[in-house]
């Protein structure tokens, strides 16, 4: 019989809660726990980067926000299958542990849990849970929060522990901040994978709006969508900005470390790189994200007056350019953001995420 204690992570199939499942996994196989995964085809193929002892479970997808009217009304059928089979599992196997990171796939595995009456906790990335992790919490022995505060249900409780960042933004965390002067000044514009379009539309424009003090010593680096690519780099060129526009910026974690202020979607791993690195931010929360989850994530930075935030809607290039001109000449301002920002940050999340499972572990009856 294999040992050591057994840790079921399930998670859905995107990198929001991949990643965050990925940093535990690798945290418990260090500690001599077996780790198993459970997600879906997309889920899997973020299971590459798991410790490769960590066993792949793969459970069909079933979500109402897919398919004809068919497929949805046999979504219950599967959902109901797919926790039958869990339950066979956990009992040929039991987990000394079950945590969620939310999506489809977490089903089968929670409601699992559920029913066996095994230990399970959840954890929501966002400032708003999202519809698997809402169903789950208050069925839950723990509900873990990345983001602080985090709107939950009635009588539920949650648990600050933060967003886990990769080794590469731990590596930054905390990095000296310089603040703004009559020097080279870093300027970051990070837009996400989803919505970036009115970033690469405005920013620019607001650029060059910024009086010439600020103008001559700013050197940008702006990640833009591969279809929006020739358009920012013509845009930041006419107006004789010194910018390099990428798709993907492989190093973000060093470039925020050397900027002066960073103009960011307000994504849970975009908000937690930001904190824990410790940067001035102006954040554009994404209006079409399900529940305005990132106006929500973006409170807790606001809140202690780390960041400037923007609502979509009323984002325009000159008042834009005069919060980026705010930022960027007052040196003392911007230091208080940063420190304020830093002070957000959880660089520790990963261990308090496994704090909470061991603590779950030790409660339950063997």
């Amino acid at each position: 019989m294999a040992q050591g204690k057994l840790l079921l992570i399930a998670a859905g199939g995107t990198g929001g809660h991949m990643f965050p499942a990925q940093a535990l996994a690798e945290a418990m196989v260090r500690r001599g726990w077996r780790v198993k995964l459970s997600t879906d085809a997309r889920g899997a193929r973020y299971a590459g980067g798991f410790p490769h002892v960590v066993a792949v479970e793969q459970v069909a997808s079933a979500t109402f926000a897919r398919g004809g009217v068919l497929a949805k009304a046999a979504v219950p059928f599967r959902i109901a299958g797919g926790v039958l089979g869990a339950v066979v599992a956990q009992i040929r196997d039991r987990p000394a542990v079950v945590v969620g990171f939310g999506g489809y796939p977490t089903i089968p595995a929670l409601a699992a849990a559920w029913v066996l009456r095994r230990p399970r906790m959840i954890h929501e990335q966002n400032g708003v849970l999202g519809r698997v992790n809402q169903l789950f919490a208050p069925r839950v022995d723990t509900v873990a929060c990345g983001t602080w505060p985090t709107d939950l249900p009635e009588g539920v409780t949650g648990v600050h522990t933060g967003n886990p960042v990769r080794l590469a933004v731990l590596d930054r965390a905390g990095a000296g901040y310089i603040a703004p002067g009559d020097y080279p000044m870093s300027l970051v514009v990070i837009g996400g994978s989803q919505g970036a379009r009115i970033l690469s539309e405005v920013v620019p424009v607001a650029v060059a709006m910024l009086p010439d003090a600020i103008r001559r010593n700013l050197r940008v680096a702006h990640q833009a969508r591969a279809e929006d690519l020739d358009r920012v780099v013509d845009a930041y060129a006419q107006a004789g900005i010194r910018a390099e526009v990428k798709p993907f910026f492989s190093d973000i974690p060093a470039r925020l470390s050397e900027a002066q202020l960073v103009i960011s979607r307000a994504g849970a791993s975009s908000i937690a790189d930001i904190s824990v690195i410790g940067r001035p931010a102006i954040l554009i929360p994404y209006a079409a994200a399900t529940g305005d989850h990132q106006a929500a994530n973006a409170r807790g930075l606001a809140a202690a007056d780390a960041a400037i935030v923007i609502p979509e809607k009323v984002l325009d290039a000159e008042s834009l350019s005069g919060h980026m001109a705010a930022v960027l000449s007052q040196p003392d301002a911007a230091n208080r953001m940063a420190a304020n920002a830093l002070s957000q940050g959880r660089p520790d999340a990963t261990e308090r995420l496994v704090a909470l499972v061991e603590a779950l572990a030790e409660g339950a009856p063997q």
